[in-house]
């Protein structure tokens, strides 16, 4: 289209120049007789200004017709705006380009939204932005965000080569292993009543690739999970994949870290210390409560078993006598709480199983709550100085088993932060980044309706050295080599040591996961078969790009980050799929649907 230049390139040193610029109409003024509109391509804007003086009538009549949106291809002489008529809210809001020509490449309708006001167009309905998102991609904001996932991708392809990596693609046409998540299935045209899964991770390929000698893998991979969406997940995703031989957990922590520091140094010009701070799974829910905490503020849980174990107040005592744990959180300055935070709270203490939630409001100098009347001194003492009890705090408690009481106050807490964040009165930087690792989980958890073990990661997952003696013996003492790195209370991603020993694997398999033994050959035989021929020691990890890219473009939701993504329901408005198919593409594949969709269904055929 001979353009000269892009519509964020102009200064006031081309002043004089004439240029050719493409774009869409991002805005139109007129100011008495004179026109101006806001030109913008993907780089940026720049006012262009149409003079009927300097136009012929036919020109300018076009340009007055034009619609936000319009494709145009304009060409003009560049000048310094006028003094105070500058705009520095954009770089090129020191000059504006004079037009000459104009060519109308396409005009556009009138749009269902508006794309030019960033505050309006945030207000739009998801839905609807989802639905015409092309739309929405046209926003300055939104183009941020692909751009800058575009450059962690090349920065983290570039990391990994610099580091001896090799970029592998895995198949993305697996069998199903229906451990986890549910998976999406494929069907087989060929042979009747087969399928292939949609991989859910590049796990046991990348595995395999080790065996294979290939030593340093990685991959920026699809992988696929039929599960309930959040802002945070999507029936597809991408992950960094990462496996490597010969090494220990140290060698990862190393790897991930210097990787994490490039591409915020990359993304955000942020230099983040190294090394991460790493914590055990217990010292995580044993003071924050959850797995992957947020320790940019305080709110700690802390232990009050011990004070607790002979008080006269039953329900604390009793869950003691039962070998559970009371624990505590001070939410300082919440005393204020409206009842229907209480019972959100409370609510949040239910869902675990408790039959309520104890608190204390601290206020007018007196403890506010009907427990305090079974208190001894020495149990109010204990609660002051433990917790720096003051005027305007509220006090929450959990008395429960140990992972429940918790997960209780871990799940409080957070919701207690997001109040006094509303409130102004916890404030949070948006720019500390708070990195970690937690380490040490169990290897194993118990299904007690099952009446099974289960893996708390995934079967291929290594013992701790020394804990594998007590595999047969006493299998909750077990810990798994399984990390997770956590910023700010997001996981960004999780891995582990495997398992190379094909014994150890089998026994994983059979012994403790109950999986049959002509269940393990038919879907992990080839694993097995492969680790008898000189499998080395190897382990990995897989960072979720989405959710680290919506980390750095400071959104809380995936949905910003990817081009083209699913509602909540999985359904991507704007092609509307899934959709139905025809009875001849079923009989193909050897299907019968017997609920067939609504008539009303979008793409619905005729009932076949």
């Amino acid at each position: 289209m001979n353009r000269t230049q892009h519509c964020n390139e102009l200064r006031p040193e081309h002043a004089g120049q004439t240029v050719t610029l493409v774009g869409w109409v991002h805005s139109r003024r007129d100011l008495g007789g004179v026109l101006f509109i806001d030109l913008r391509d993907r780089e940026g804007r720049t006012q262009t200004v149409f003079d009927p003086a300097d136009l012929s009538k036919e020109v300018f009549e076009t340009a007055t017709h034009l619609h936000s949106e319009s494709v145009i291809q304009l060409t003009g002489q560049v000048r310094l705006r006028p003094a105070g008529t500058e705009n520095s809210k954009i770089p090129t809001g020191r000059v504006e380009v004079l037009v000459k020509e104009l060519v109308v490449l396409n005009n556009a309708a009138v749009l269902p939204f508006p794309v030019d006001d960033p505050e309006v167009a945030n207000k739009v309905n998801e839905e609807l932005r989802l639905q015409y998102r092309y739309l929405d991609l046209r926003r300055p904001e939104m183009i941020r965000n692909l751009r800058l996932r575009s450059k962690v991708a090349i920065a983290t392809r570039s990391y990994m080569d610099g580091q001896g990596f090799l970029e592998v693609e895995t198949p993305t046409l697996f069998k199903s292993t229906p451990e986890g998540a549910r998976e999406f299935l494929v069907p087989n045209r060929r042979e009747a009543g087969t399928f292939y899964a949609l991989p859910q991770s590049p796990q046991q390929f990348k595995q395999i690739l080790m065996v294979s000698g290939v030593e340093r893998y990685f991959q920026l991979a699809r992988c696929y999970r039929d599960e309930d969406l959040r802002a945070d997940r999507q029936p597809e995703f991408t992950q960094v994949d990462i496996e490597m031989s010969f090494i220990d957990r140290e060698d990862i922590y190393s790897l991930i870290e210097g990787l994490l520091k490039r591409v915020w140094k990359t993304a955000l010009d942020v230099d983040i210390p190294t090394p991460f701070r790493r914590i055990s799974f217990e010292e995580a829910l044993n003071r924050w409560g959850i797995d992957k905490p947020d320790t940019r503020f305080g709110m700690e849980l802390v232990d009050f078993t011990e004070d607790f174990r002979a008080s006269s107040f039953k329900v604390f005592s009793g869950a003691i006598a039962n070998g559970g744990v009371v624990k505590a959180l001070n939410a300082k300055g919440l005393a204020g709480a409206t009842q229907g935070q209480i019972e959100t709270m409370t609510e949040y203490a239910k869902s675990f199983g408790a039959k309520g939630l104890a608190f204390i409001k601290v206020e007018n100098g007196e403890w506010k709550s009907p427990i305090v009347k079974f208190f001894s001194e020495a149990e109010k003492a204990a609660l002051t100085a433990k917790l720096n009890i003051e005027q305007g705090d509220l006090i929450l408690f959990a008395a429960d088993q140990w992972l429940n009481a918790c997960e209780i106050l871990g799940k409080i807490r957070l919701y207690c932060a997001d109040v006094l964040k509303a409130q102004g009165k916890l404030v949070i930087d948006p720019k500390q980044f708070n990195f970690l690792w937690v380490i040490e989980f169990p290897l194993l958890g118990f299904d007690r309706e099952m009446n099974r073990w289960y893996s708390s990661h995934h079967p291929f997952t290594a013992p701790v050295a020394e804990d594998i003696p007590l595999l047969k013996t006493d299998p909750k003492k077990v810990r798994g080599q399984h990390y997770d790195i956590v910023v700010n209370g997001v996981e960004l991603g999780g891995g582990s040591i495997r398992i190379h020993q094909p014994d150890v694997q089998k026994t994983i398999f059979e012994d403790l996961l109950q999986i049959p033994p002509d269940e393990t050959q038919s879907r992990f035989g080839y694993m097995l078969e492969a680790f008898k021929y000189g499998a080395p020691p190897h382990g990995g990890i897989a960072l979720g790009f989405d959710r680290l890219c919506a980390i750095l473009c400071g959104t809380t939701s995936i949905r910003d980050v990817i081009a083209f993504p699913k509602t909540a329901k999985g359904v991507c408005l704007m092609t509307e799929s899934p959709s139905p198919v025809t009875a001849r593409q079923l009989r193909d594949l050897h299907i019968e649907v017997k609920a067939a969709p609504k008539k009303d269904q979008p793409g619905a055929p005729a009932q076949a």
